[in-house]
């Protein structure tokens, strides 16, 4: 490693051996007898190192450190004495000298010093040179990016930081939460789960609102920083500002996704745009639609997307329990309210109090804790089980049902009164044979989903798959489609999902009542391909027309050996 150096001392021959030993090994060497001469040196070209005798005539070797400091600090100085002690070697090495060599100086000690100091200097520069990059790239990029270390404190953050989240390089060396509110709320709990579990973690479509700035909406990223040794060190938090492209979306009617909710369907576009109305109304709102079409989903949006968003969102399965449990799970109680009641406990209600509770299969409500929860929805009070004492909550109540409540209402089994309550506001879920357009987007969620719960890569499914999605009716919906897609996962070793992979009654779910139970007579090879040919190679209408059903329509396609080509021959 060659350097340029500057070799400053008073007397000749420590100038002329310095030179000559160092000329030797291959460096540039410039000599100065003076301090005067130095600084004119200095001024007319910069050093990658610089031997200074620590006496100069009536001038001192210190002082020409500090000029290195001030011109060239990433260069080293070692400093010359030719009667060194404790003293003198602690003031330079306080003044920021790189190390010191006693008079008189023997070759190999000076070769050694000079091959550390330019190592030195080379790593100095090396990392001024990735820092120097950085920053470009950190000013470059539109995303805030803010990096922080294990214990959360603020190590960096660009540009884009403050323009998004209000977020300036002020905060570095300051605690993240504090650094970031209101939004470090959502923000903090991300960075905390990638330094808990040290991996990626991601979040779509969040609303943030920095102090004094308009609200958002972005797309998160936090990532794990690791050292050398593969140690968790930090973690970084890439911020996309997606607020125009979602208010581009919403304005097309074209979001594809909406806090978890996917789909594009007109009706789901309502939807998104029926949540952003109520996130921040205090007015119930009740949830309808077919078991797995997600109505959770809805009332977790709802509560995320509001003014609640930092309180508790706390649910209650309503027909999961019997009604002496129910009622203790939603008031809470005394202890000694009943047997068993050993001590006081907390209701969901009260946990509830400042966020939201969300009421799931609400229609099955017994009767007896129909009154109760009215007077709830009504004065915003209730007592423990056991106690006379009232409890006020703030409580925004979202509820669920995949029931007819007007139909409940008729037959007695639900109160009048308590449905006008709950139905101020409707929000009604389309099942997904209703919007098969979204099949497909669903399905991409979905594979993105399981591959990195499996660590799996499935890219996608086969064409016969989605047409077998397309014409099956979906009874459980989305949910189903899920399970679905999660058995294949399990049992699928290649990149594509095919047929094979699929769950069997996906294959044997009766489309012709007339076919059910009385499945025809298989045809030959002919006959399949003719059957094939009529409908344009779609194999779920050919097995319809054939009389029997798509799995052993595909079975005897594998028997007969017929391929693509096959059916596409005159």
């Amino acid at each position: 490693m060659m350097g340029k150096i500057l070799i400053i001392d008073d007397e000749e021959t420590i100038r002329y051996a310095f030179e000559s030993f160092l000329t030797d090994e291959g460096h540039t060497v410039v000599t100065a007898g003076s301090y005067e001469e130095a600084l004119t040196e200095m001024a007319r070209s910069a050093f990658d190192l610089y031997f200074v005798d620590v006496i100069l005539g009536s001038q001192t070797g210190i002082g020409i450190l500090r000029e290195v400091r001030e011109r060239s600090p990433a260069s080293p100085v070692v400093m010359i004495t030719g009667y060194p002690s404790l003293d003198t070697a602690s003031q330079a090495i306080q003044q920021g000298a790189f190390d010191y060599v006693p008079k008189p100086v023997r070759q190999r000690t000076l070769l050694e010093v000079t091959g550390r100091a330019l190592r030195h200097k080379a790593l100095v520069d090396e990392k001024e040179r990735y820092r120097t990059h950085l920053e470009t790239i950190f000013r470059s990029v539109q995303d805030a990016i803010v990096a922080v270390d294990d214990r959360l404190v603020v190590t960096e953050a660009n540009e884009a930081a403050r323009e998004i989240c209000g977020v300036s390089r002020d905060a570095i060396g300051s605690p993240f939460a504090s650094s970031l509110h209101p939004c470090g709320g959502k923000f903090l709990e991300i960075l905390r789960e990638v330094l808990n579990e040290g991996k990626i973690v991601e979040a779509r479509r969040l609303e943030c609102q920095a102090e004094g700035r308009p609200k958002r909406v972005v797309s998160v990223v936090g990532s794990p920083l690791r050292s050398a040794q593969e140690a968790l060190a930090g973690a970084v938090l890439v911020v996309k500002d997606e607020t125009r492209l979602d208010l581009l979306e919403r304005d097309l009617g074209e979001r594809r996704e909406f806090h978890h909710l996917i789909g594009k369907n007109p009706a789901m576009q309502q939807i998104y745009s029926l949540i952003e109305d109520l996130a921040d109304v205090p007015s119930t709102v009740l949830v309808t639609g077919e078991t797995g079409t997600g109505k959770e989903l809805v009332a977790q949006a709802l509560h995320h997307r509001g003014s609640r968003c930092d309180g508790p969102f706390v649910k209650l399965n309503c027909s999961a329990l019997a009604e002496s449990l129910l009622e203790s799970e939603l008031f809470g109680h005394v202890r000694g309210a009943f047997t068993g009641a050993l001590e006081d406990k907390v209701g969901r209600f009260e946990r509830a109090d400042g966020g939201t509770i969300f009421l799931d299969e609400i229609g099955d409500i017994p009767s007896g804790v129909q009154s109760r929860l009215l007077r709830v929805l009504q004065e915003k009070e209730f007592e423990r089980v056991g106690s006379s004492m009232p409890v006020r909550v703030d409580v925004r109540i979202v509820a669920a049902t995949n029931k007819d409540l007007r139909e409940r209402m008729k037959r007695g089994l639900f109160r009048d009164d308590l449905f006008y309550r709950l139905n101020v506001m409707e929000i009604r879920l389309p099942p997904l044979r209703e919007r098969k357009e979204d099949l497909p987007l669903l399905v991409e969620h979905f594979l993105k989903k399981f591959n990195e719960r499996f660590q799996k890569e499935i890219v996608s499914v086969s064409s016969d798959v989605h047409k077998i999605f397309d014409e099956y009716p979906w009874p459980g919906n989305v949910r189903e489609l899920e399970h679905a897609l999660e058995r294949a996962f399990i049992t699928c070793g290649q990149p594509t999902i095919t047929v094979d992979h699929l769950p069997a009654e996906l294959m044997d779910f009766p489309e012709d009542e007339s076919f059910a139970g009385k499945e025809k007579a298989v045809p030959d090879r002919e006959a399949i391909l003719a059957a094939l040919r009529r409908t344009g190679g779609n194999k779920a209408k050919a097995a319809r027309l054939l009389g029997f059903s798509r799995q052993t329509l595909y079975r005897k396609i594998e028997e007969y050996g017929i391929e693509e080509t096959d059916i596409s021959l005159p």
